[in-house]
């Protein structure tokens, strides 16, 4: 990952590699902001840059050199990653168990979707967190010296997932620095991160995408210019919202036809055949019963906008547009976070493997409630 590699931002990658080269660099950098900020990627391109041996000085790491090379491949000696993770079988877990799977989810995800680590992680229910064991590991592998390169790198994702235990552990290294090393922070939510520990950082803010940006991120990965910027709109500056978006746009005509039939069937209390549609909808697969789950919550939203008459912040196609001028004063301030809720709380189940045919039905009962409102 190199700073080219990187949509917009400029002013920071600025900042980033001035620190560098003039010599500024502290020990433990904060990057915090929203998610779908490309943050990590920014901090993925800066130890590459530290660690590069031709720099491009003030622009970029060079790409060539034997250093970038093995940043390409996630095998760089000085660069540690730290990272939430799983217990596995109650033993002692720390980041390495799962760098394999990691390395292949930043190649695939560089926005750094945490539901989609979550997944990948296949314990969608888990609060993943950085333990204590991996405190020692880190102090055991920064008590050697450096092998190739100036610094050792780590690169900590969510040190607000640091469990207490471990979040003092890391205390004393960023108090009392390796001289030969350097943190990097990569933060979501810094409010929930050790008061000691976020004292003792540099901070740089990573603010969210405009729309135009979104509308460029989503053009290159093959999305209609007039559907992409529709899908920014919604997406509030979040790349990963966005994405997961755009999967499910080219289903928006079959999604609709299932939203719809689940609003008419439960409005009309018939039980026997919303049971026939959870079975239907859970034959899909896990996927696709999640994807369309994400499109019934962005209808959800749209037809709740309609209260407005606001066309400013309204997204719909006309299709989707012809049945929720007829449907949306079903969907008001009495029912419409529980409506949220229900499918929110549904796509969760199914993530975490839960079986899809009494979760969809549930959900499908509770709606028949919510709607009556």
């Amino acid at each position: 990952m190199k700073f080219a590699d990187i949509p917009g931002h400029d002013d920071i990658k600025r900042r980033l590699t001035a620190m560098v080269d003039e010599g500024h660099m502290p020990h433990a950098l904060l990057l915090e902001g929203p998610a779908g900020t490309a943050k990590f990627s920014l901090a993925r391109a800066l130890a590459r840059y530290i660690h590069c041996e031709n720099r491009i000085t003030g622009h970029d790491s060079c790409g060539n050199c034997p250093a970038c090379r093995q940043h390409d491949t996630f095998n760089h000696i000085d660069t540690i990653f730290s990272f939430p993770v799983v217990k596995k079988n109650s033993r002692p877990t720390i980041s390495d168990d799962y760098l394999p799977a990691f390395r292949e989810f930043i190649s695939e995800h560089p926005f750094m979707d945490l539901d989609l680590w979550l997944e990948t992680l296949d314990n969608i229910n888990a609060q993943p967190q950085i333990y204590v064991e991996e405190g020692n590991e880190l102090l055991r592998r920064l008590n050697y010296m450096t092998r190739r390169s100036a610094y050792k790198v780590i690169l900590l994702w969510l040190p607000e997932r640091l469990k207490e235990e471990t979040a003092n552990k890391l205390l004393k290294l960023v108090e009392e620095p390796f001289a030969d090393t350097i943190f990097i922070m990569v933060s979501n939510n810094s409010r929930a991160i050790l008061p000691t520990i976020y004292s003792r950082t540099q901070r740089i803010a990573v603010r969210r995408y405009d729309d135009t940006e979104i509308t460029a991120i989503l053009s290159e990965h093959g999305i209609e210019p007039a559907s992409a910027a529709s899908l920014a709109t919604i997406a509030e500056g979040n790349v990963n919202t966005a994405l997961r978006l755009a999967g499910i746009a080219g289903d928006r005509l079959v999604n609709l036809d299932r939203f719809a039939s689940l609003m008419r069937l439960a409005y009309s209390r018939k039980v026997a055949e919303l049971r026939q549609w959870s079975i239907d909808i859970a034959a899909l697969g896990r996927e696709p019963a999640m994807q369309f789950l994400d499109y019934s919550a962005r209808m959800l939203r749209e037809n709740f906008i309609l209260h407005l008459s606001d066309e400013r912040l309204i997204t719909l196609d006309p299709e989707e547009r012809k049945f929720c001028s007829r449907f949306f004063p079903f969907v008001n301030e009495r029912n419409v976070l529980d409506l949220f809720e229900a499918f929110n709380d549904s796509r969760r189940d199914i993530a975490g493997n839960a079986n899809a045919r009494i979760v969809l039905f549930d959900m499908a009962v509770k709606i028949i409630m919510y709607l009556r409102r």
